[in-house]
């Protein structure tokens, strides 16, 4: 390609939204423009890399076995309400309406879509195993779309669903995708993880993994083993439960209530008291399904709510507000204690562990010293009810630690069981001619998102510096002068064999200063650069890579070699 005549326009500077790095760089690299908020057009260069990542995906898939389709986006309300989702999923479903009031969603997956479709398709076990995938525009309704390519309201995404006819094949199946994933975020040079995790608005009835590229700007906190291969999405990262007594001797020294006005929170208790935050036990009113209930937590732990809400069973949790609390405590919050509380208190095994505790007197501004978890409150429901902290014992080995990482979602895969075969009647006729749920799993790749995963771990001081695997060309050709006869013929006759070598090659023969050639090139990325310059007519030129900026004077022989030896091969 030829770049006077590319669709490409480089910005000295990034626009004042612009806060994360990759969002600053594909704007001003000419990758991506936005329409709206959340919403962007991919320029020739940013369509280039994203077909690159498109086709490591398609090719990791096709190994599998997966097929690929392609479903509607525009998607009928009535399968959302018989999955149960349509009013779940929330405000970032994005539902309208056409001319005869029919009500439709634009899918910001489509679990429902695809069992829709099996279910017509296929009546019989013999048809099964099957996984179908898809590579496809999402849509969801983000309240604030933000990091540009990161967290938008329309984005591409591979799903992929399979149908099984027992937990056997599922579990094949999950993990065949689970590796599959594997090769394909390596393939495309990301640094990730793979963490055990929630499974959301998605739902299901195994476990879920999400694979999480590491970067300092992430959204997610996992929680990772130093020793081991365990990690987790904070969210459900484990706690090491030691098989420890839970305060089964009754502690004689009685309560003793003490005065403490105004003093609401775990850090004024801490400073006023001199003492430390795991000496406190922490109550806090939570509203489950319309439930009240309390949980307790050590003043240095923080309660974890998909744990409360899957421990209790509910659709989903919230903090009680304020005259709930004070309805059922008698109290307002920062005073509030476990003792006599009339409601369902979960415990969490730390606090259940305590031999003594501080915790609010249930009474405005003062709160009680010498608490005994199990003789002063009771010890009926104790369990895993907190994030973990960093630094604490791994749960899965006896050597390591956890440490904490931040990361980027970039895949999620899930078991999904009968979650939503049941519910929209998608059965097989087993062996015995009986028919059976077919068991379901799914997977999703953010295939924009990993655009700018990429560009967060591959970058520097002068732009982006892309992998050669995703690269949206291999070669970056840089004419210095076009009124040099030597260096147009050598610079054509490069661009030439290139080309005909299948090695992707973009040609600067634009009217522009070098100073400019150089900066447009770092900013873009392009693996290799050749500068052709005052040499040509020695039949030199200067070799660059980008990645450690080693710089070579080489004749054309030379750099046609290395070029062959380093350059990824032409996927698009």
């Amino acid at each position: 390609m030829r770049q006077s005549k590319l669709l490409l326009s480089t910005l000295r500077e990034a626009p004042a939204e612009a806060e994360t790095m990759s969002h600053q760089l594909l704007l001003r690299a000419g990758f991506i423009r936005q329409l709206a908020a959340g919403i962007y057009t991919y320029l020739p260069l940013g369509r280039r890399v994203l077909h690159k990542i498109e086709n490591i995906v398609r090719e990791e898939m096709d190994v599998t076995g997966a097929q690929e389709v392609l479903m509607p986006s525009m998607q009928p309300a009535e399968l959302w309400k018989e999955s149960e989702r349509y009013d779940q999923y929330g405000k970032e479903l994005m539902k309208l309406q056409d001319r005869h009031e029919r009500d439709f969603v634009l899918g910001p997956t489509h679990e429902e879509i695809v069992t829709a479709l099996v279910r017509n398709e296929i009546s019989s076990y013999r048809r099964l195993p099957l996984t179908v995938y898809q590579i496809q525009t999402k849509f969801r309704d983000e309240r604030r779309p933000r990091s540009g390519l990161l967290r938008g309201r329309e984005f591409l995404m591979k799903d992929a669903y399979s149908f099984d006819t027992g937990s056997e094949g599922l579990n094949q199946s999950y993990w065949t995708m689970f590796n599959a994933y594997h090769r394909v975020f390596s393939r495309c040079a990301i640094q990730f993880r793979a963490v055990h995790a929630d499974s959301g608005t998605i739902g299901g009835e195994g476990g879920s993994h999400e694979f999480m590229a590491l970067t300092d700007i992430g959204e997610d906190t996992i929680a990772a083993c130093s020793t081991c291969d365990y990690a987790a999405n904070l969210e459900q990262a484990e706690v090491r439960i030691e098989n420890a007594k839970l305060n089964q001797e009754v502690n004689v020294q009685a309560i003793e209530k003490f005065h403490t006005p105004g003093i609401r929170t775990i850090n004024q208790l801490v400073h006023t008291l001199d003492i430390m935050p795991e000496q406190i036990i922490k109550t806090l009113i939570y509203q489950g399904d319309g439930k009240l209930l309390a949980v307790l937590v050590r003043g240095d732990h923080e309660v974890n709510e998909i744990k409360v809400r899957k421990h209790i069973g509910a659709t989903e949790i919230s903090l009680a507000d304020h005259e709930s609390v004070q309805d059922v405590a008698g109290v307002e919050s920062g005073f509030v204690g476990p003792i006599g509380l009339e409601i369902t208190i979960l415990v969490d095994t730390a606090v259940a562990e305590m031999t003594l505790g501080i915790a609010g007197a249930g009474e405005l501004d003062y709160h009680v010293r010498n608490v005994v978890p199990g003789r002063d409150f009771p010890l009926t429901s104790v369990g895993d009810f907190r994030n973990v902290t960093e630094g604490e014992a791994c749960p899965h080995c006896e050597e390591g630690t956890l440490k904490f990482h931040q990361g980027i979602e970039i895949g999620h895969v899930f078991k999904l069981g009968t979650r939503y075969s049941k519910k929209l009647g998608a059965t097989y006729l087993d062996t015995t001619g009986r028919n059976q749920h077919m068991i379901m799993g799914c997977y999703g790749i953010g295939i924009s998102r990993m655009l700018a995963a990429i560009v967060e771990q591959n970058y520097d001081e002068h732009g982006i510096v892309w992998p050669a695997a995703v690269a949206p060309y291999q070669v970056h050709i840089l004419l210095m002068s076009g009124k040099d006869n030597d260096q147009v013929e050598l610079a054509e006759a490069l661009y030439k064999q290139l080309n005909q070598l299948g090695i992707e090659t973009l040609l600067d023969e634009r009217d522009e200063r070098p100073g400019v050639k150089f900066k447009d090139s770092s900013l873009i990325g392009i693996p290799l650069t050749i500068v052709v310059g005052k040499d040509a007519s020695d039949g030199q030129v200067e070799i660059i890579e980008r990645r450690t900026n080693v710089k070579a004077s080489i004749g054309i022989a030379e750099a046609i070699a290395r070029i062959k030896a380093q350059a990824q091969p032409t996927s698009l």
